[in-house]
Order: C-alpha cells, then structure tokens, then sequence
C-alpha cells in the first residue's frame, strides 16, 4: 500500500510543481524581488499548483506511516520524470535527447535501488541526539546553499536553490514519519511536540526555496537538484536517525542497490543541464490576462 501512496504522491507533487511555476513565471516581479512571494497568492493557478502539493504531502504521510522513508522518497523523486512532459505543455519547456535520456536513467536507478537494496524499516523512535545532529547540519547546509545561490542566475540559481530546498524537503519528509505518530494526541499534543515545529520551519524554507528556483523560469534543474537531494538526504537520514537497513542480503546487494542510486542521480544531472524556455515579448492581451 505503501509503494501506490508514494507513486500516486509523486504524481501530485509533479502537478503542483509545474502549476506553481507556471504561476510564478506570471508575476510581475523580478526573480530577485521576495514580492512574488505574496504576488503568487493571487494566481489561480499556483494556488491549484498548492493545493496539489497539499494532496501529495497527505498522501506522502499516509505512505510513511506504512512504510520506509527510504522507499518512499525513492518512489516520490519520480515526480521529476512526470513534469517533463506536463512542463513541456504549461511552461514550455525544453524537452529533448538529454531530458529523456535523463528521465530514463532516473527511472532506471530508482527501480533498481528499491528491488537490489530492499529497503527495511528501523526504528519508529529514533534518538534526541540523532535528531539534533540531522536539524542543525540540515538546516546550516540549507542556509549556506541558499546565500550561494542568491549569488547566481539562470539554471546555476535554479540548480542551487533547488538543492536547498530539496534539503529542507528531506528533512520535512523524514519529521513527517515522526509527526504522523502523534497525531493520535490530539491539538494539545502536536502544540507541544518538537516535531510540529521542525516541520513548520522545513516546510517553509523548502516552499521558499523551490518557489525561487521555480522563478528562473528553468524547471529541469530546479527539479532535478530538489528531487536529487531530496532522495540522497533522505537515504542518509534513513539510515542514520530511523536505522533503516538498504538490505538484509549481503554486501552484494548493497552495493547494486547502490549502484542504481547512483543511476539516478547521473539521470537528474543530465536533467539538470537543461536549457530555459525562450522568452517571447508579451502582447497587450497577455500583459492584461496576466494581471
């Protein structure tokens, strides 16, 4: 059940992602003017792009709850592969020999990691200390990368700022296996639980961060680096605060099931290389529609 949630989340994060850049790339402000982010609100069609997010993060709980962060976040990184095409439709984006070479080495890798490494579950209450050490390294990488990708344009912004954001998401992800054990707590509970809190502050920088690289106008790599990390930061989060094994089988297996990680990271690097859409001029009819 676990493996349907986790593909049918994917399939919702690959819609929002793409209505929310179509959204971004219609406000009035510039990539490095923080007012697109309340610009954004009224658009209704990144606010159809939230709402899909919403249903993908539900659906990715619900998967938790039944099964690996591991496997669920390798099945989740497949919403890349789903918004080539649905980025070729809204936002006119690029899509050619690389993008599809790289959609199928993703792909590839991700199938082969979940059958060579069969991922196993850890422990449902993993350590303070483990917790405290993956918040504040998390959390300071995301900040480094952000200040980093500020400094950049283009697909170099969209492929830094992505990768922050795919840290915080990681990070979000693996608080939410936590978070949906407590919910049987009620309000009171959730108010007093650290993990509400780390949840609010990952899901907020994530959001902050993917919208920004949204706005370079370049969806491959700002998906690619998210998706990419998101999976890799998830695997060592896995395995290092839940105790999650990659396979009871032998080093053999392990070493195939890494292998095919390394597959699909290689596959989001040729996406992350792709090119921005061109920009054509506007006529008055757009300027209006758009406003």
């Amino acid at each position: 059940m676990a493996y349907w949630l986790a593909i049918a989340a994917a399939i919702a994060f690959a819609f929002g992602t793409v209505l929310q850049q179509r959204g971004t790339m219609d406000t009035a402000a510039g990539e490095d003017d923080p007012k697109f982010l309340l610009q954004i609100l009224h658009k209704p069609v990144w606010l159809a792009g939230a709402g899909c997010q919403g249903v993908g993060w539900v659906l990715q709980a619900m998967a938790l709850d039944r099964g690996s962060l591991v496997v669920v976040q390798s099945l989740t990184a497949l919403s890349l592969v789903i918004a080539l095409p649905l980025g070729m439709w809204l936002t006119h984006q690029h899509i050619g020999g690389r993008e599809g070479i790289g959609a199928a080495l993703t792909l590839v890798g991700i199938v082969v990691f979940l059958s060579a490494g069969q991922p196993q579950g850890g422990t449902s209450h993993p350590s303070a200390a483990s917790w405290w050490a993956a918040c504040l390294i998390t959390l300071g990488l995301v900040a480094t990368l952000a200040v980093v990708g500020n400094r950049f344009h283009g697909s170099a912004k969209a492929l830094t700022l992505g990768a922050a954001a795919g840290l915080g998401f990681g990070l979000q992800a693996a608080v939410t296996k936590t978070f949906v054990t407590e919910i049987g707590g009620g309000v009171i509970g959730l108010l007093g639980s650290w993990s509400t809190y780390v949840l609010i502050v990952s899901a907020v920088s994530g959001f902050v961060l993917q919208q920004s690289a949204l706005k370079t106008g370049v969806l491959a790599p700002a998906m690619a680096s998210a998706n990419s990390v998101t999976l890799f930061s998830s695997v060592i989060l896995g395995i290092a605060v839940y105790g999650e094994m990659l396979s009871k089988s032998g080093a053999g297996h392990s070493a195939s099931a890494f292998s095919g990680l390394a597959v699909a990271i290689i596959g989001i690097a040729f996406l992350a290389g792709s090119e921005p859409p061109e920009q054509t001029t506007p006529t008055v009819a757009d300027s209006t529609a758009a406003t």
